[in-house]
């Protein structure tokens, strides 16, 4: 087949897809100066484009398949296919919001107060349809960065996307009202996606991504514990299934090996020890396949 073309996004979300890309194992190497990534793949060659202009040119068939955000595709009106759902941001892996904000001391409590108002924002398109949604007419001005310094003395409130709210808060905005949610999206070229073998190749793209991304928050944990005290072990850990248990030479003793969330592991391997437990190891996962 031809190369499969991908979109990889350049900007804020450039790192964390590199890094989602390595964890499905694919090793991508990034020139300052190019545009054109290098993959070990050779079936796939790859593109950094702004999140913002991806849906237009997977629309386009100038790729074959990307990853935007789904609010990218809103503002676009972009008509793809959308493969899948991959939560991640620039600084972690969670949605994003757009959402509507105004200085802490503004009188606009509600969208309704923007009657007439001046709002900035890099999405227009999604906030003219807010507004409209909400019988609300306003004056709406592209933004070309640093969205957060305008209110209140050039515009009276803005859209802007945010992950934690840090931003505005530093900038004392505060928010009024959430627009929209928005992860991350594997989208493809519908031409590409009809085409047998890209879509082949395009659904083992998605499988490993997703596999990464399921692995995100989990760990593997292994350890030994007595026949005894198995019942009490099992209480204790929650798996994805149930745990795989094996014999050891010592007929009173079991190996029990587990998945589990990261979060909850700093909780139960006082107490698994206190069952006795031992040879407790927590080893990390690249990939966890459903």
């Amino acid at each position: 087949m031809t190369k499969l073309r991908l979109g990889l996004p350049k900007g804020s979300l450039q790192e964390s897809t590199l890094y989602l890309f390595k964890k499905a194992g694919f090793n991508i190497s990034v020139s300052s100066r190019s545009y054109f990534p290098s993959i070990d793949d050779e079936d796939i060659e790859c593109m950094l484009i702004r999140a913002q202009e991806m849906a237009r040119y997977t629309e386009e068939g100038v790729l074959d398949v990307a990853l935007t955000g789904k609010d990218w595709i809103m503002e676009n009106n972009a008509d793809v296919v959308e493969i899948s759902a991959l939560t991640y941001a620039k600084s972690g892996f969670r949605p994003v919001k757009w959402v509507l904000a105004v200085p802490n001391d503004s009188n606009i409590k509600s969208v309704k107060d923007l009657q007439g108002k001046r709002i900035a924002t890099e999405a227009v398109g999604l906030t003219n349809n807010y507004l409209k949604k909400n019988g609300v007419t306003a004056e709406v001005e592209f933004s070309w960065g640093a969205t957060e310094v305008k209110p209140p003395k050039l515009v009276d409130a803005i859209v802007e996307i945010t992950e934690t709210g840090s931003s505005l808060r530093a900038n004392n905005l505060r928010i009024i009202d959430v627009i929209l949610e928005s992860t991350t999206m594997l989208i493809a070229n519908k031409t590409a996606y009809a085409d047998e073998t890209k879509r082949k190749k395009i659904d083992e793209l998605n499988l490993l991504l997703t596999s990464a991304l399921n692995a995100e928050s989990m760990v593997g944990l292994m350890m030994n514990v007595k026949k005894d005290n198995l019942d009490k072990v099992l209480q204790i850990i929650s798996a994805l299934k149930a745990p795989t248990i094996s014999p050891l030479n010592d007929p009173d003793w079991l190996a029990l090996n587990t998945i589990i969330e990261e979060k909850k592991v700093r909780h139960i391997i006082p107490q698994l020890k206190q069952l006795g437990a031992e040879g407790i190891v927590e080893y990390p996962l690249n990939k966890i396949v459903f």
